[in-house]
């Protein structure tokens, strides 16, 4: 279940998954720290909504990342990891509450920050790092929104509550059509893009369609 906040969710295991959340962020992505407050505010409404029993969240800034974070939303992180077992997956530690992975699998699928260049045989991937976003024409003005991005055997996540500028453009991230993330998809994509309370799904071709007749 891919939801429009930029997380998804596994019912059957009750399994809730974010990538890239900008309160432990550090890269050229990075958001502004005021951003972390909002994304720890979705994060407690999906916990709320979803009631799960894990979160796996693809991708931090390690022990240093984990620093950016005030004390009261610490707090609230260890409150929410009180009622759910998180587990951070990436290539660095942390001490963010919860446990710290490089890789982690569960039933059919593999979870990792970074995609990996080639999949192994029946291995289904839920991986986010390159924070994909789509744009399109809209009455002759383009808008840009982060997406998911899937085939049958990969989903690719947003960045977890990142949001289009005023003038509907995105900094940082990939385009889907950029080859970083088109090459992942050999057999072709299919974007989920967020809306404000639902997601429009479509195929990247279609995608180039519509700004051809726009």
């Amino acid at each position: 279940m891919l939801d429009p906040a930029g997380a998804a969710f596994w019912p059957g295991k009750r399994v809730l998954i974010a990538a890239d959340p900008p309160f432990a962020a550090l890269s050229a992505f990075a958001h502004q720290p005021a951003d972390s407050r909002g994304a720890l505010e979705r994060l407690n409404r999906l916990v709320r909504l979803y009631r799960p029993a894990k979160v796996i969240m693809l991708g931090h800034g390690g022990v240093a990342g984990a620093a950016r974070l005030h004390k009261d939303e610490r707090a609230r992180l260890a409150a929410m990891a009180r009622e759910a077992s998180f587990i951070w997956v990436a290539e660095q530690a942390s001490d963010l509450p919860g446990s710290s992975v490089a890789m982690h699998r569960e039933g059919p699928f593999t979870f990792r920050h970074e995609p990996s260049a080639r999949l192994a045989p029946r291995e289904i991937e839920i991986c986010g790092a390159l924070r994909p976003w789509a744009s399109i024409d809209v009455r002759a003005k383009r808008v840009a929104r982060p997406c998911f991005v899937a085939d049958a055997n990969r989903l690719m996540l947003p960045a977890f509550a990142s949001a289009a500028g005023p003038a509907g453009t995105i900094s940082g991230g990939l385009d889907v059509r950029d080859s970083g993330i088109s090459r992942l998809f050999p057999r072709g994509l299919r974007v989920f893009l967020l809306g404000q309370d639902q997601l429009f799904s479509f195929a990247l071709e279609q995608l180039g369609r519509m700004a051809e007749v726009a």
